[in-house]
């Protein structure tokens, strides 16, 4: 039997020069967030682990990379324009901060059972928040007419350039302050931070294996890459709100087929133990998506033993009402 043919790539995607320019667009906006280590999961895991800390990024996570990226851009280009984006919480933030940064006015489309911590924060960055149920409504298609009724430009969650490029600001990071890697484990909702890491990785330490790690009720990606044929998940029911994407973009699916070495997916149950281990032994307040890739790492799937790895921890914005009840 044939294989399928790969996605063509489309003639504006990111390479490298984009990650570039983007790092000098966002130095002294955005935190060069800090390179963790732990003799306790070296112990477990037998490697050498290096775990770049993106909850320590501004707004909680490394969406405010691509965010601000794509945004200054569009503010240097049509002044006064507002912008649109659609997101379960993490995205929704940068873009909310981003905006009051530059002065743009910002909509935002948050689905109903966003997390209460990322719902606020949006609005507290000064962003209109329109809410939908991702149950029965597309908030892709909410967007795109609220950009087109009220001339928005839309900064979509993974699926654009400028936002790949800036994603990929955080391994390059990695990169440079830890020298050639063997594994690097990326989360994976719709593909952003994987694509662009994978732009830095493929630049600057060649052999290194990429992998990308996703919830297993959301595992579209991983279909996506074993198949080669784009496929789709509706509202998967996973604790990783980061990772409910319908699906790899137009950008992301052919990046990911190119430069990922390969996909995997976890359960929910291996997130609550790797976000513990991580709160417990490195005090590290990681949200849900944001332990996919060490919970990858832990659950020995892939052998590391003896290896330099690095792992993105890509986001801290834990919802606590969701987690903790208060003592009566």
């Amino acid at each position: 039997m044939t294989a399928p043919a790969p996605p063509l790539l489309p003639e504006d995607a990111p390479t490298y020069a984009d990650v570039e320019s983007a790092a000098r667009r966002i130095a002294g906006v955005a935190h060069r967030t800090p390179v963790l280590t732990s003799t306790t999961i070296d112990r477990l895991t037998g490697a050498q682990v290096y775990f770049k800390a993106e909850p320590f990024q501004r707004m909680g996570a490394f969406k405010f990379r691509g965010a601000y990226n794509a945004a200054s851009r569009i503010a240097e280009q049509s002044a006064g324009r507002g912008v649109i984006a659609f997101s379960s919480g993490n995205h929704a933030q940068a873009v909310a901060l981003a905006a009051s940064l530059l002065g743009l006015r910002a909509t935002i489309v948050m689905p109903n059972d966003a997390p209460r911590v990322k719902l606020d924060a949006t609005r507290g960055y000064g962003a209109e928040v329109v809410q939908y149920d991702p149950a029965t409504e597309d908030r892709e298609a909410i967007g795109r007419g609220l950009a087109n009724e009220h001339g928005l430009a839309l900064i979509p969650p993974y699926d654009h350039p400028h936002v790949i490029a800036g994603q990929g600001t955080a391994a390059r990071e990695l990169l440079e302050d830890t020298g050639p890697l063997d594994v690097l484990f990326v989360c994976c909702g719709g593909g952003g931070l994987l694509s662009g890491s994978a732009l830095s990785v493929r630049a600057l330490s060649p052999h290194c294996r990429v992998i990308g790690v996703e919830p297993d009720a959301g595992d579209d990606g991983v279909r996506s890459f074993t198949t080669r044929t784009l496929q789709r998940v509706h509202h998967p029911q996973t604790i990783a709100d980061g990772a409910r994407t319908p699906s790899l973009g137009r950008y992301t699916f052919p990046m990911i087929l190119r430069d990922v070495d390969h996909m995997m997916s976890v359960s929910d149950e291996a997130l609550l133990g790797a976000m513990r281990l991580l709160w417990e032994r490195m005090k590290v307040l990681v949200e849900p998506t944001g332990a996919l890739g060490a919970a990858a790492l832990l659950s020995g799937r892939e052998a590391v033993a003896g290896k330099r790895v690095g792992v993105i921890l890509s986001g801290g914005n834990v919802d606590m009402g969701r987690w903790f009840q208060r003592a009566s």
